[in-house]
């Protein structure tokens, strides 16, 4: 065995060596492209500068290479033409070492090798050119190519290089906002590039494609990836934000001062009454003309609006003053000229299309007519633009409008009534704000209703109808107990039958009363019935009555399967069992010293009654869409219903008991309250029973309803009616339990039995033993 070294193997190690050398170094060179990218990446994210103009940017992009096949231009800013399609310039990149113009020393070693770490020789000898790199400064100095350098040939070693910030090439126009969007013009960059041509590398989100008719993506294109959303512009900044807030604020102040000139003028003796009159109205004309002739005018909308409504404005204001205050016009004359005036300003919104001139013009008036005057006449004056606008809500969808011609009589009816409860007014000016409630809720839902027939999602007009009503149903508080019940009675009576004209297949089509407004006049009509109930009963009889009006309405839902009827209804009996609760509470029920002096016929009789209520809601609840059969909704409606069921029927009871008059009337009572607990109980065991093999949900419910009930029947019987029946009462009461018992054990395991032996499944798991 020798033990001389072989020179050829140390050649070959040699060889190996220096080839693993090289391998490492391209995989450290690839590792720094992939350190250089995500660098990059974040350096274009925080790019953006944060002035006004958009980007802070440096350098300009170059024309790229012109892939095989395509055509392209020179200098700065050209693009080139690729199979049809434009090819917009390449970002610019900036050496990392070695000074202008020279590649880095691992750019140069990687093309020494033949590898470039990121635009490699294929296979086939055909260059891959590198299309803008994102990588970004390592070290060294950096320097930008001259505008308009285009490279003839892929750049070698363009390991390192950054990319700079887009910028407008030469000839392009200023950056817009929102270049690539659709609509053509997106981030803050350039001008709108057509649809279908490939944007600038980086910006915009790159192709923009072809867009069909309201802003779609063509057929067969794919969506143009999501770009950098363009910053939320505050309100003041936005385009006619600040004329606008100077048009209203113009608006009021002069209409102030108009006020200022009729009212405060006057009371200070300066001029006299024909001078200040015929300054308005000339004040007023002109401005109207000036209006007019403005509005013709390039960018003269805005002042032309606010002209033409403080003048229109101004002139109501006049009309009221000469009215009210100097009464030079009788009321009848000086309402008809409020119209005229009225009705031009509307008309004049129309004919402009302007909702802001109609608004101004009736929010102006109606917001200060009340500094012009207090009297009942200026109830007058704010129903007549009330009434002006219905009209024009016919013709224009104009929401705004709506409210501000509602909401200003409303708001001044309602502080007449209060003032006239605290004031103990005159019978006189009762009745008149009574008529000026009946005709603003006259206007609202007549005008609500043709409104609502034109356009059925009008829900503007649908809820200024319910706002209409509210002056009404305040009206009974200035009356006595009887007259406020008549006028509670009567306000129920009109928008009920006008609701009931909605649930009658025939009548609805004849008539054609939209569905909102029956809504509203349900509401509506509900309110003043709850009005008439408390103003026609005591407190030991506003149960009974209200939940009479509960059956009806709970009736009438499982009858016609609506839920909002059906919430009403509820809500009546949620008033009812309020109310009674306050009268017959449990102290009363357990003690007889409290009981006979709260209990009568008529607590009796509410018991009855909602025993009955209990029963028509369990229908109506199960008929109403989306109850489940023997679902969780069912079982906790028996539950519930079971509770309140067995307090009804002990208030009855002892009710019942007491209003005999005798002795043991109590407790009778409370003995008889026991024995139909009990009952009640069996009845629902039986029923259960009998569905056992039919219903297992049914079966399941009724059984569990019943031993539930049987377990509050016991306990009653031996926590209560062991400590205070006596004697034959409770001997009574202890023998029926029991006998009711022993029948109902009996049949639960004769049917138990049954149905085994007849080899039917039991479908209740309530007991299988």
């Amino acid at each position: 065995m020798t033990t001389s070294i072989d020179p050829a193997l140390i050649s070959r190690l040699s060889g190996e060596f220096t080839a693993l050398g090289t391998q490492m170094g391209i995989l450290g060179r690839d590792l720094d492209l992939l350190r250089a990218q995500v660098v990059a990446d974040l350096v274009a994210a925080q790019w953006v500068s944060k002035d006004s103009t958009g980007f802070s940017v440096r350098g300009e992009y170059p024309l790229g290479p012109v892939p095989p096949g395509g055509s392209g231009e020179t200098g700065a800013g050209a693009r080139g033409v690729v199979d049809g399609q434009t090819v917009w310039p390449q970002a610019p990149s900036v050496e990392t070492t070695g000074g202008a113009g020279h590649t880095s020393d691992a750019a140069a070693a990687s093309t020494a090798t033949g590898e470039s770490a990121a635009g490699r020789t294929s296979q086939s000898g055909a260059a891959n050119t590198p299309m803008a790199p994102k990588t970004a400064v390592i070290s060294g100095a950096s320097t930008v190519p001259g505008a308009g350098a285009v490279p003839s040939a892929p750049v070698p070693g363009w390991v390192g290089r950054i990319p700079m910030p887009p910028v407008a090439p030469s000839g392009w126009a200023r950056p817009v906002p929102g270049y690539g969007q659709s609509g053509g013009v997106g981030m803050s960059g350039w001008a709108a590039v057509p649809a279908g041509v490939v944007g600038p590398p980086g910006v915009g989100g790159g192709f923009v494609p072809p867009r069909a008719a309201g802003g779609a993506v063509a057929p067969g294109m794919p969506p143009r990836p999501p770009g950098r959303g363009a910053a939320k512009t505050p309100w003041w900044q936005q385009e006619g934000m600040i004329s606008r807030v100077l048009a209203v604020a113009g608006v009021g102040v002069t209409l102030i001062g108009v006020v200022m000139l009729l009212v405060l003028a006057a009371q200070a003796g300066f001029f006299g009454p024909v001078p200040r009159v015929v300054a308005g109205a000339v004040f007023s004309a002109a401005l109207v003309g000036a209006g007019a002739r403005v509005f013709g005018r390039a960018g003269g909308r805005i002042g032309g609006i606010s002209l033409a409504a403080t003048g229109i404005a101004g002139a109501y204001l006049d009309v009221v003053a000469v009215t009210a205050i100097y009464d030079w016009l009788h009321p009848v004359v000086g309402l008809a000229v409020a119209s005229g005036v009225a009705a031009g300003g509307v008309g004049l919104a129309m004919r402009w299309q302007s909702q802001p001139l109609a608004v101004l013009v009736v929010a102006g008036a109606a917001l200060l007519s009340p500094f012009v005057t207090s009297e009942l006449v200026l109830l007058a004056f704010l129903i007549v633009l009330q009434l002006i606008c219905v009209p024009v809500q016919l013709i224009r969808d104009w929401p705004f409008l709506h409210v501000v011609r509602t909401v200003p009589a409303i708001l001044a009816t309602l502080l007449a009534i209060a003032i006239a409860v605290v004031d103990d007014a005159a019978q006189g000016r009762v009745y008149w704000l009574l008529t000026a409630a009946v005709t603003i809720a006259a206007i609202g839902m007549v005008g609500g209703f043709l409104v609502v027939r034109r356009r059925s999602d009008d829900i503007v007009a649908a809820l200024t109808s319910a706002l209409s009503m509210v002056a009404l149903l305040a009206a009974p508080v200035m009356f006595e107990r009887h007259a406020a019940t008549l006028v509670a009675a009567v306000c129920a009576a009109v928008p009920l039958a006008v609701a009931s004209l909605h649930t009658l297949p025939k009548l609805r089509e004849l008539v054609g009363i939209p569905g909102s407004i029956a809504f509203v006049a349900m509401i509506a009509g509900s309110f003043a019935l709850l009005e008439a109930c408390v103003g026609v009963t005591r407190v030991q009889t506003l149960p009974i009555a209200l939940f009479l009006v509960a059956l009806c309405y709970l009736g009438l839902a499982g009858q016609q399967r609506s839920r909002i009827t059906a919430a009403i209804g509820a809500a009546f009996t949620l008033a009812g069992s309020v109310a009674y609760f306050t009268t017959v509470t449990p102290e009363v029920l357990a003690t007889q010293r409290l009981a006979h002096p709260r209990s009568s016929i008529a607590t009796a009789l509410g018991a009855v009654l909602a025993l009955a209520v209990i029963a028509v809601g369990i229908w109506c609840a199960r008929r109403l869409p989306g109850m489940t059969k023997g679902g969780t909704d069912e079982s906790t409606l028996f539950v519930v219903a079971s509770i309140a069921g067995l307090y009804a029927v002990t208030a009855a009871a002892v009710s019942i008991g007491v209003a005999t008059g005798s002795a043991d009337g109590f407790i009778v009572g409370h003995s008889a309250a026991t024995i139909l607990w009990m009952a009640a109980a069996t009845a629902a065991l039986f029923y259960g029973l009998r569905n056992l093999s039919r219903s297992a949900a049914v079966a399941k419910l009724a059984l569990g309803s019943g031993l539930l009930v049987t377990a509050a029947a016991l306990a009653k019987l031996f926590l209560f009616d062991l400590a205070t029946l006596d004697g034959l009462v409770r001997v009574t009461a202890f023998l029926v339990v029991g006998i009711l018992l022993l029948v109902t054990g009996t049949r639960y395991a004769r049917t138990f039995a049954e149905v085994r032996a007849g080899g039917v499944p039991i479908a209740n798991p309530v007991d299988r033993t």
